[in-house]
């Protein structure tokens, strides 16, 4: 028998998780609203030769694990943080302002938190930015470059859903202006994209190449580096592969409380990070100062930095260090 505690704790994970997917779920009496074929599954009408073209427009080339990391550590990690704040609510249009605030914490006290917790630990971070929340908020990036350790990217102007967007010229433009704006207040042009939600249009990574990215880390074909292949052709492009398994924001982002504990997440990221240490791989987490700057969280990370300190042979980077790193190693010897 599953005790009533066990339930209640099971029973918030798959709200958490899932409770978004079931309020928008439709009575079972209510009829399903009446689309064609086409609409519904455009892929059955297609060719296997227009679905190759479709699925490989974007797709992953060489692997890119390097044989070692420097210094001899036995895996690479990166903590990541995307600073969006309130910037997805506002590029909807969003004005609900319980929404607002919540974002806005991440400027006022969980940026703070996750910079003194750095700090603390002596370790390097990436950042990833939209334009607007550094606008609404210029002190925080002044407050990421102030150790010197940290790196800052590309995440977007407004945090834009870029397939929604689905505009070639109005993203090229965003992405023109982000870059500007970054390059001007950090001093230095940013060599690493993520994309806002990481979510690619077809224009993304074509427009990225032109821009001279060094990275992205916006994809997930692979636990470790590869090159991104466009349309079957190497871009030089590395991609530095995240996944929603260590992302905060599936966690804890429910806006009703999200999965209660801490500690339980944690195990999942400390679950990923021991396999890579095993196989001398790379692990990249993804999180947000709004979301994991709330007191028990950052807690929570703390513990899981002092854990994977104490197996030694850990490389802390940014993924600019990373990117480095893998070109050297692996692309150089290629070229």
């Amino acid at each position: 028998m599953i005790s009533t505690r066990r339930t209640a704790e099971i029973t918030w994970t798959l709200l958490a998780l899932f409770g978004t997917a079931f309020l928008s779920c439709a009575p079972a009496d209510q009829p399903a609203t009446s689309t064609s074929g086409a609409e519904e599954l455009p892929g059955v009408f297609l060719s296997i030769d227009e679905l190759r073209q479709q699925f490989f427009h974007v797709s992953a080339g060489r692997r890119l694990k390097p044989d070692s990391w420097p210094g001899g550590a036995r895996v690479a990690v990166n903590l990541g943080f995307d600073v969006d704040n309130a910037s997805a609510a506002l590029s909807q249009g969003n004005l609900d302002y319980e929404v607002l605030s919540r974002g806005e914490y991440g400027a006022v006290d969980g940026l703070p938190r996750v910079l003194q917790m750095l700090d603390r630990q002596q370790i390097p971070a990436s950042f990833y930015i939209p334009a607007v929340s550094g606008l609404l908020h210029p002190a925080m990036i002044d407050e990421i470059l102030a150790p010197g350790r940290h790196e800052i990217g590309i995440h977007g102007w407004i945090h834009e859903r870029l397939p929604v967007l689905d505009d070639e010229a109005e993203e090229h433009r965003l992405l023109t202006e982000s870059i500007e704006y970054l390059t001007d207040r950090t001093g230095k042009r940013p060599v690493g994209y993520r994309a806002p939600s990481w979510q690619f249009s077809k224009y993304t990574l074509k427009l990225i190449r032109e821009e001279g990215f060094l990275y992205d880390t916006s994809l997930m074909a692979s636990d470790d580096p590869y090159e991104l292949l466009l349309d079957g052709e190497p871009t030089g492009i590395i991609e530095l592969p995240i996944e929603r398994i260590v992302d905060d924001a599936p966690y804890f982002g429910a806006a009703s409380g999200s999965m209660p504990s801490p500690a339980a997440v944690m195990d999942v990221f400390r679950g990923e990070f021991d396999v890579a240490y095993e196989e001398g791989g790379l692990l990249v987490l993804t999180m947000h100062p709004h979301i994991i700057g709330h007191r028990s969280r950052i807690a929570a990370l703390e513990e899981l930095v002092e854990y994977m300190k104490s197996r030694g042979g850990v490389w802390f980077a940014t993924l600019e260090d990373v990117a480095h790193h893998v070109k050297e190693h692996k692309m150089g010897a290629a070229e």
